[in-house]
């Protein structure tokens, strides 16, 4: 059977398996959570143009919680209670040149679960990457910040201080959220539910993204949702309820302007961030 299928079969007798199910299928499992911690394979990846989902990958990640059990790791100032297979971390045990091999830079206190992919000359301040999590090459995660399970994030991103890209486990066939190439996350900002940030997006402090946020064209009054377009400059907004005058107005998503490569490239964010 293909790994595929492997997982597909146990998928449906989901509900029995435990830590002394059949060997095979821990093989399987540790097979794929090795490959996504190499970057072999990734939870979503763009297609023709379209962002698809490998359902089989997140569904091997959701197995493992039940394959491994709960057990205890003892530090020199804590203790902890986890999943077996998520302990120890992706750098556990790594020496310099386990370090220089793979090619990022990681700061003290950065937890970094073992399944996750983090690119050549990306930096990890103390932030959290959670299983699944895909970090291209040149993209920094900033102080506090989080990357949620099978969350992906493009190259030469900055996802600023504070912030959250959330993690989408479940439905297995649900979107991760999507940070695609050289985006700016601006601080204390969070975008979650699957939600898409087109290439070359500048998104100002304090922005809340979900799959139910208006998304709003300021030019031209278009709402959408889900979705940054690629290169949209985006700001915290609130729109009035046109049917009652005297209710309170509700937050949303303002592009106040869209920019093209060349502009994004030679441009400031404080200044894209200007009117």
């Amino acid at each position: 059977m293909s790994i595929e299928n492997i997982i597909s079969e146990a998928w449906e007798k989901r509900d029995q398996i435990t830590p002394s199910s059949d060997e095979n299928l821990k093989n399987t499992v540790n097979q794929i959570i090795d490959d996504l911690d190499s970057g072999k394979v990734r939870v979503a990846e763009k297609i023709d143009g379209e962002w698809k989902t490998h359902q089989y990958l997140k569904k091997a990640i959701m197995l493992s919680f039940r394959m491994y059990p709960m057990e205890n790791l003892n530090g020199p100032y804590s203790s902890w209670y986890d999943k077996a297979h998520l302990l120890k971390g992706k750098t556990a045990g790594w020496t310099k040149e386990d370090h220089e091999m793979a090619g990022f830079r990681m700061v003290p206190n950065s937890p970094v679960r073992k399944g996750s992919y983090v690119g050549k000359n990306a930096v990890l301040m103390p932030c959290y990457v959670n299983i699944g999590a895909y970090i291209d090459e040149g993209t920094m995660i900033d102080t506090f910040a989080r990357a949620g399970s099978c969350c992906q994030i493009g190259k030469n991103c900055h996802i600023s201080a504070g912030s959250g890209v959330g993690g989408v486990l479940e439905p297995a066939q649900a979107l991760p959220t999507i940070i695609e190439d050289n985006v700016f996350l601006g601080a204390m900002s969070e975008v979650v539910e699957g939600v898409i940030v087109g290439e070359g997006s500048v998104l100002s402090m304090g922005m809340y993204i979900g799959q139910s946020t208006k998304i709003v064209d300021r030019k031209t009054g278009e709402i959408t949702y889900g979705k940054i377009p690629p290169y949209s400059v985006v700001v915290p907004g609130s729109l009035p309820d046109k049917n009652n005058t005297v209710a309170p107005s509700l937050y949303c998503a303002v592009i106040i302007k869209q920019v093209d490569e060349k502009t994004r490239s030679k441009t400031s964010v404080n200044d894209l961030l200007r009117e």
